[in-house]
């Protein structure tokens, strides 16, 4: 896998975060789901939006992902998978694709950060980088 023209943002919002690799962008926005937790339970449950764009010049379809979970007490947890939320976004130069999903944790915080695994429409595979978002209940 060619990583060579990556290049990571350091501009964070908040608790997302921004990244692009070889012209594919991505906005990561996490949320706390008061409504679906359980703090006494030791159960917090966080949601994140995904805006992947494609702003380089060749088409790419995203393959795979890959996700690496720290919850606050610094366990870790790697989730590999086909696809995002059931689909495998095609994406031309211009086009953008949006997804929503979760992820529990036992803790109050956590982070999560990986990468699409992504195909040039051109040949050719490579990591889109996902920079670290933090997940953060309002009890922290």
């Amino acid at each position: 896998m060619d990583s060579e023209q990556t290049s990571t943002s350091a501009l964070q919002h908040g608790t997302g975060s921004e990244s692009l690799t070889n012209g594919i962008f991505v906005r990561v926005s996490p949320s706390y789901l008061a409504a679906q937790s359980d703090p006494a339970a030791g159960r917090f449950l966080f949601s994140y939006h995904v805006m992947i764009r494609n702003e380089g010049v060749v088409g790419a379809r995203l393959c795979s992902r890959q996700w690496i979970i720290v919850d606050g007490e610094g366990n870790r947890h790697d989730v590999n998978g086909m696809g995002v939320v059931g689909h495998y976004p095609d994406l031309a130069p211009g086009e953008s694709f949006e997804y929503s999903s979760f992820c529990p944790l036992p803790t109050s915080w956590g982070t999560m950060e990986g990468s699409y695994i992504m195909e040039q429409h051109e040949g050719g595979v490579f990591e889109a980088v996902v920079n670290r978002f933090f997940l953060v209940s309002p009890a922290c």
